[in-house]
């Protein structure tokens, strides 16, 4: 049998096929084929669709924007629907052409595979233009791009409870049972929003997602190895002849969201294809996201996995303990101090309140005027020290008595810090100084010109001060001299700060035994290593403002207790704090 001309002829076939796939597509070439379950099916229940007009924005003045909203037919009142919000609204809306949204819900509804889920389709806002020689604002990048919380805040506060008033539904508050979707820069938005509210929204689908430098999105997965894993399920989208431009490489970009996604242990899953930055891969695949992004929607709630994540959460926290209230009520509750017993002393500074915390968990008012004292710091006499900045002071409370002594006077003050031999540290904001007060004689000195100062600690040994550049986004470093002097100062802790805000808001801080720095910042409390590089953000609970303060209590010194302005939480760690009113301990040597 001759099979020459057959093996030559399948090789050539093969070789052409191959050659045919590595030439470059075109746009017109990409093509997919239509989903079954896009198109609107015999006896299927069929929901709803109404268009509406939304101008009453607060967050987003001035603007005006379509949307709509899709109610299925099993959707009786009786209890709230499931929701998912889609960016671009006008895109998924619709029946014919695009994604056919309504028609994948009528379908997968009826057959179990989704929660009766309304659907509310939102456009961009645009701020209307001032007469016919003018241009609108168009805030479609502004609102979609920009990675803080004003768009989530958007839905949240002002979008859904309209929906819900203006349309007479009831939607959950279930954050298990609301999804968001998005394209290119819809895309990053919807991926932003469950970011940044996980207490609101927990599935997310995003199609060539816009996860590059317009308004700071190529940080995101940066951000998702550095953060403490958030209970979020995600499918990603993308093709490989997406954008490459000045803001950057699209393609690559999902790539690298999807591998710190990965690696940090979250429920996501991807189509990779070699499609053009458009909706058609996105729209051809659809309803088989929508079975991913919703199944067990029932019987498994979203959530976070440490037991398979790679992230730095598993070396400093536990698994299950969370963020724990203390005391709330307060107006700006700020220093806080531990003693060997675990009893925490807090500072109410507006109020001019020092509070108490038994280790049982009594919260009392032990002090009524404190000088507005703010940082606080125990010595190693017992002694509670703190800035009283109210009263231009530097006091000290015996704690067994609350008798207070004055230890020095006519001096501003923000917050403190006692070595174990008494020499007190602290910064002085107004004057833009960092003052000494010597252990014995109680002289005061400046020993650095630093404006904008603030949080104060000192390391594990003893032998270095740190100091805070509050608006900035690092910590510096300062050798301690024998004399109390500071010598080699150096902008050496780099921490994370918020992308569509500048300012760090480095405040109080504290030190575990090996050697890890743990400061209050405007992204969350976040973990330094020796070598001066942030490893882990600790966001705060949903709807608390920024931390304040930071410090480990305890009797086993592995709780963290951090002041949250109106609030007091902890939470245990498996650091352990180093005590600066205790003998020094020297930590290994790091990593370099």
């Amino acid at each position: 049998m001759n099979i020459a001309r057959p093996l030559t002829t399948a090789i050539a076939l093969l070789l052409l096929a191959s050659f045919a796939a590595a030439q470059p597509k075109t746009r017109q070439a990409e093509s997919y084929p239509q989903h079954p379950d896009a198109l609107l099916k015999d006896g299927v229940p069929v929901g709803t669709i109404t268009k509406g007009v939304f101008n009453a924005s607060q967050i987003y003045p001035g603007t005006v924007r379509d949307y709509w909203v899709y109610v299925p037919k099993q959707y009786d009142g009786s209890k709230p629907a499931a929701l998912m919000v889609f960016q671009d609204g006008g895109g998924y809306a619709r029946r014919e052409g695009g994604y056919r949204i309504p028609n994948i819900f009528d379908n997968l509804i009826a057959a179990g595979e989704m929660p009766v889920t309304i659907a509310v389709f939102i456009n961009p806002g645009v701020v209307p233009a001032l007469n016919d020689n003018a241009q609108s604002r168009f805030n479609r990048s502004y609102e979609y791009d920009s990675v803080d919380d004003s768009y989530a805040n958007f839905l949240i506060d002002e979008m859904l409870p309209f929906v819900e008033k203006e349309h007479n539904v009831q939607l959950t508050d279930d954050p298990n049972l609301r999804a968001i979707c998005g394209s290119s820069s819809g895309g990053i938005c919807a991926y932003n929003v469950a970011w940044q509210r996980p207490d609101h929204f927990r599935r997310v689908f995003t199609t060539v997602g816009t996860y590059v430098g317009l308004r700071g999105g190529h940080e995101l997965a940066t951000l998702v190895r550095k953060t403490e894993p958030k209970p979020l399920r995600i499918y990603l989208q993308d093709g490989s002849n997406d954008l490459n431009i000045y803001a950057g490489d699209w393609w690559m970009a999902n790539q690298t969201l999807l591998r710190a996604l990965q690696w940090a242990g979250y429920e996501v899953e991807h189509t990779w294809g070699e499609g053009f930055h458009s909706s058609k891969h996105g729209t051809a695949i659809m309803p088989d996201v929508m079975r991913w992004l919703w199944k067990d929607f029932d019987t498994q709630p979203v959530s976070t996995h440490l037991d398979r994540s790679n992230s730095e959460a598993n070396k400093f926290l536990i698994d299950g303990e969370g963020w724990e209230l203390v005391s709330e009520g307060h107006k700006w509750a700020e220093g806080l101090a531990v003693t060997d017993d675990g009893t925490l002393y807090f500072t109410d500074v507006p109020a001019s309140e020092l509070y108490k915390v038994t280790p049982d968990g009594e919260v009392s008012l032990i002090v009524s005027d404190t000088g507005k004292t703010n940082g606080i710091s125990l010595g190693p006499d017992g002694r509670l020290y703190g800035a009283a900045s109210g009263a231009r002071q530097i006091r000290a409370w015996d704690l067994k008595t609350l008798e207070m002594e004055v230890i020095a006077e006519g001096t501003t003050s923000n917050d403190i810090v006692v070595r174990h031999d008494g020499t007190i540290y602290y910064t002085d904001p107004p004057a833009g100084k960092i003052w000494s007060l010597d252990a014995k004689t109680r002289e005061r000195k400046a020993v650095d010109n630093f404006k904008d100062c603030n949080g104060i600690g000192l390391s594990a040994d003893q032998t270095q001060l740190f100091v805070g550049h509050f608006p900035g986004r690092f910590i510096n470093a300062f050798q301690i001299a024998d004399d109390g002097s500071l010598k080699y100062k150096q902008p050496y802790f780099h921490l994370e700060i918020p992308a569509a805000d500048p300012r760090g808001l480095l405040d109080g801080m504290c030190v575990s035994q090996d050697g890890w720095l743990i400061s209050t910042t405007a992204m969350g409390v976040q973990i330094c290593d020796q070598p001066g590089r942030s490893h882990l953000i600790l966001p705060m609970p949903p709807g608390s403002r920024r931390p304040s303060y930071a410090t480990f209590g305890g009797p086993d010194r592995k709780t963290l207790y951090v002041a949250n302005v109106d609030k007091i939480y902890r939470r245990k760690t498996q650091l352990v704090g180093a005590d600066n009113w205790k003998q020094p301990v020297k930590p290994p040597k790091p990593r370099l």
